[in-house]
């Protein structure tokens, strides 16, 4: 397996940190014209300029645009497009996550903008994406899900919720695209090393109860999540599509992490089973009794 990218033109979304920016460092190096997509125009000019000199030319294009704007995502789509005159490939990785806690005590806007996000700004990305790849006659895309949407995160809010969503997604996609000859996957990865999760990875309890519930015991690296999206983007794939797989060192065969070590000193342990105070200052528990 080559696992040549050359000549090959690929949006990368959210490719300014993290997962976003490992995958298209891969891709870079294995010759592919990307472009990077996030919110922060300078921190994307950034990692442009890092890629672009370790990859001794300009494979990288940053470009500055809000997922959950659909105007700016076809927007982005054509400035990808335009770089070699058609679209090969798409990494859908921009997300995140502005809820934690219990759901009854859920921030209700703060779950919408994570929808939009996660959800909504993932389909963005797939519906103009793909009718580009569908005027080149083909092409793959690629969408970074979660262990969150095949393992219930207890207090993690909308995060695990639209991540399912984003896997159904795959699935729609995949089906009604195949006959263009577009393929469609996605990635859950589990605990990777990013500086997203510097809080989970520093915390000794949390820390320890997901290498007890991870086979593989260890956190993942931006590398292991990057390997997988070039080959599912590359002519060694041509084969597979509507496919989600987790890349999280085996976790999915056990269970989600506990997180109430970090959350009860916010919430209480009542809380964090859903108890809240009526308008009256009795618990909920007690007025269900009365």
């Amino acid at each position: 397996m080559s696992g040549s990218m050359s000549g090959k033109s690929v949006l990368v979304t959210g490719g300014g940190s993290g997962i976003g920016e490992g995958i298209a460092a891969l891709l870079a190096e294995r010759g592919a014209q990307v472009t990077i997509l996030g919110r922060n125009a300078e921190r994307l000019g950034e990692v442009a300029d890092k890629l672009n000199a370790a990859a001794g030319g300009s494979p990288v294009l940053a470009h500055a645009a809000d997922i959950t704007d659909e105007d700016q995502v076809a927007n982005a789509v054509a400035v990808a497009t335009a770089r070699t005159g058609r679209l090969d490939g798409i990494v859908a990785c921009a997300g995140g996550s502005e809820t934690i806690g219990p759901i009854t005590q859920m921030d209700t806007e703060a779950w919408k903008r994570t929808v939009d996000l996660n959800l909504n700004g993932t389909m963005f990305t797939i519906k103009h994406g793909a009718r580009e790849l569908v005027r080149g006659g083909g092409g793959a895309i690629v969408a970074i899900s979660s262990i969150a949407a095949s393992n219930t995160h207890r207090w993690f809010g909308a995060y695990g919720v639209t991540k399912s969503g984003v896997d159904h997604l795959v699935a729609l996609a995949a089906d009604e695209l195949g006959a263009s000859n577009v393929r469609v996957n996605g990635i859950r990865p589990g605990l990777t090393r990013t500086e997203l999760v510097g809080m989970i990875t520093q915390d000794p309890a949390l820390s320890e109860d997901y290498r007890v519930s991870t086979p593989l015991q260890r956190v993942g690296e931006v590398e292991d999540i990057a390997g997988l999206a070039l080959f599912l983007l590359g002519e060694e794939s041509t084969w597979i599509t509507g496919q989600v797989i987790n890349v999280d060192g085996g976790q999915m065969l056990r269970r989600g992490p506990d997180f109430s070590s970090m959350l009860e000193p916010l919430f209480g342990a009542d809380g964090l089973r859903g108890v809240v105070a009526a308008p009256d200052g009795h618990d909920s528990d007690e007025v269900a009794a009365s």
